[in-house]
């Protein structure tokens, strides 16, 4: 939360350099503001005021906002447009406060932990909101501590860890991820010796390869296609968490 509200330009970094647009945020004054978006982890301002005149009042704030209803429709909210915004769902909210940092039309929008205590439904509907965004060719940097949502989502993923960046790459190489060893899961043709580099999985078998695709290949041509073929690579959890322990220690 300190680097992205140092990001958005509230708060000063104690050291370094940050550059954002091309603008040192707490000093780019309006030319940085009006080409950025923010939404709160939540927002409890405007709870008696409709989705339009909420909408309304935040596009008023920028010099070429888009349409009020283009806005709403993006985020799916034309039926309850005029709708009482604290009569309204946990998701239905969210995408709310998500119009309301999209009407701008912001180059950078900031979503800092969008789908945080929403029903798997509603994050879904969230998560096709902003690949919309990015299609139409906005820069949006997310903050979340749900993985499956920063693979579902991000072109490139940043690790923070105690205060340091620890990666950024994308989400298939992000701490050599494609460089990690694979397991090799399948149940052993008749004609196979089980030997020592093979692990019994009750009736399969599981190897650890860095080259699953050559053991395949080199498998499949000497016995066949084996029965309940599976190939498995860490998941982003697991990537995550070995650098957050590495760091530490280091």
């Amino acid at each position: 939360t300190t680097a992205v509200v140092i990001m958005e330009g509230y708060r000063r970094a104690d050291s370094g350099r940050v550059r954002a647009l091309g603008f040192d945020p707490v000093g780019g004054g309006a030319g940085f503001r009006s080409r950025i978006g923010i939404v709160l982890q939540q927002t409890t301002a405007f709870e008696r005021s409709t989705v339009r005149e909420t909408i309304q009042m935040f596009a008023a704030l920028f010099p070429s906002p888009m349409p009020v209803a283009e806005a709403i429709g993006l985020v799916g909210l034309a039926a309850q447009a005029d709708r009482i915004a604290d009569t309204m769902s946990g998701g239905q909210r969210r995408r709310l406060d998500l119009a309301c940092g999209l009407v701008g039309r912001p180059d950078l929008l900031f979503l800092d932990e969008p789908t945080t205590g929403l029903d798997p439904e509603a994050r879904r509907a969230l998560w096709d909101v902003v690949r919309g965004l990015r299609d139409r060719g906005v820069t949006v940097l997310l903050t979340t501590h749900l993985l499956d949502e920063a693979e579902a989502l991000a072109d490139r993923i940043g690790v923070l860890v105690a205060g340091r960046i620890a990666d950024v790459a994308t989400p298939d190489r992000i701490g050599r991820r494609d460089r990690a060893e694979a397991i090799v899961r399948f149940v052993p043709p008749p004609d196979l010796q089980v030997g020592t580099d093979l692990v019994r999985d009750g009736d399969a078998v599981i190897v650890e390869t860095d080259r699953p695709a050559e053991y395949i290949a080199e498998l499949v041509a000497r016995h066949g296609e084996p029965d309940g073929l599976t190939i498995t690579r860490p998941s982003l959890e697991d990537v995550y968490l070995d650098m957050v322990s590495s760091t530490e220690v280091s």
